[in-house]
């Protein structure tokens, strides 16, 4: 892999960090609720999931899950059956912050983190067909993929460190202002929606 390459790779990246999706609401969700130490707990299972991922896109069994019809349908499912339990539980958190000794535990909201991050079977599907584009086959496989895994979750552990933080130290004035309560609502509709667009995607798209 070239340094072009690289560079072309971490610009095609850095758009998909930034987009929203569901594992920057659930820090952002968090950061508001719980803090920003909690919120980087969940952000920490997502990103294991996304290592775990890209480990299996690796291993070929993303190519398995495109040739399945069976199998990326159940996965699918549930994994918007998740995101909508999340969202409906998000939406009902009212203006109410956690920050209490109530507050869900680390190793709780590290699973939360973890089921987020692998609750969408087209991520398996888009880096198995994303990491190919990259690598050269006429180099060692293994040290390429360690290099496009560790620069993907680098890049996305910033990025949530800056979400959590940010929106955490607001956490305050959000309660006082009641905003705690539409983010918690916006939030939980915007999982509810990732969940129906899961389910209306198609292995192909």
């Amino acid at each position: 892999m070239t340094l072009s390459t690289y560079l072309l790779y971490v610009a095609a990246v850095s758009v998909l960090i930034v987009t929203p999706g569901p594992t920057l609401l659930m820090t952002l969700s968090n950061a508001v609720n719980h803090g920003p130490g909690r919120a980087l707990v969940s952000a920490g299972g997502a990103l294991t999931a996304s290592l775990g991922v890209m480990a299996l896109s690796a291993l070929g069994l993303g190519a398995v899950l495109a040739a399945s019809e069976a199998a990326f349908t159940a996965l699918k499912v549930l994994g918007a059956a998740y995101l909508v339990w999340l969202g409906v539980r998000t939406f009902r958190a009212g203006d109410r912050l956690g920050l209490t000794p109530a507050a869900p535990p680390h190793r709780s909201l590290f699973m939360q983190g973890l089921l987020v991050g692998a609750s969408n079977p087209k991520a398996l599907l888009f880096f198995a067909a994303f990491f190919p584009q990259f690598i050269d086959p006429a180099s060692p496989m293994l040290p390429q993929f360690a290099i496009l895994s560790l620069t993907f979750v680098s890049g996305d552990f910033l990025m949530l460190v800056a979400c959590a933080f940010g929106v955490g130290r607001l956490a305050g004035w959000l309660q006082r202002t009641g905003v705690v309560r539409w983010i918690n609502r916006v939030c939980g509709g915007l999982f509810t929606l990732m969940a129906g667009l899961l389910l209306l995607s198609r292995r192909n798209a």
